[in-house]
């Protein structure tokens, strides 16, 4: 495994987040993608939806299933008139451990497993529990080819 390094620290703002939730366990997690597909036909259609960013949140990991919740998602300004089946979620400001991913959609796992097993026990951080962790698809991320644009952002508490 390559020497995985944030490429930067950010002091994210508070953010207002909405989108489609579902609680997935390690067996289960391979039908996330199935929850992007339900999101994808809302993108940019949201009403308040902010920019063109979209959100995975990974939260309440303390299940004695191996469980998380995950969350697809974009900010939104309110969460006022949002689509039937919708969930809101308010993040607070945070400072955030960023990690460049460079392959494809389907091998973050691989990403956020070697943040989780190997950088954050070394780096001497803690992490807070709300968000996990955020995956964030930025404007060059191309849903077609699962490529571009992919950075995971870990709350750091020092």
């Amino acid at each position: 495994m390559a020497q995985l390094e944030p490429t930067r620290f950010e002091d994210g703002k508070p953010m207002l987040l909405a989108g489609l939730r579902e609680r997935y366990t390690p067996v289960t997690a391979g039908d996330i993608p199935s929850l992007w597909r339900r999101l994808v036909p809302y993108l940019g259609k949201i009403s308040g939806q902010v920019g063109h960013v979209a959100y995975g949140v990974v939260s309440d990991m303390a299940g004695a299933d191996g469980g998380f919740d995950y969350m697809a998602s974009v900010e939104v300004s309110h969460a006022d008139a949002l689509p039937d089946g919708f969930v809101s979620i308010s993040l607070p400001a945070h400072r955030y451990a960023v990690f460049a991913h460079g392959g494809h959609v389907s091998m973050l796992k691989d990403t956020i497993g070697g943040i989780w097993n190997h950088w954050l026990p070394a780096s001497g951080y803690k992490t807070s529990t709300m968000p996990g962790l955020l995956e964030r698809y930025g404007e060059g991320f191309n849903p077609g080819t699962g490529l571009g644009d992919i950075e995971v952002w870990v709350p750091v508490l020092s």
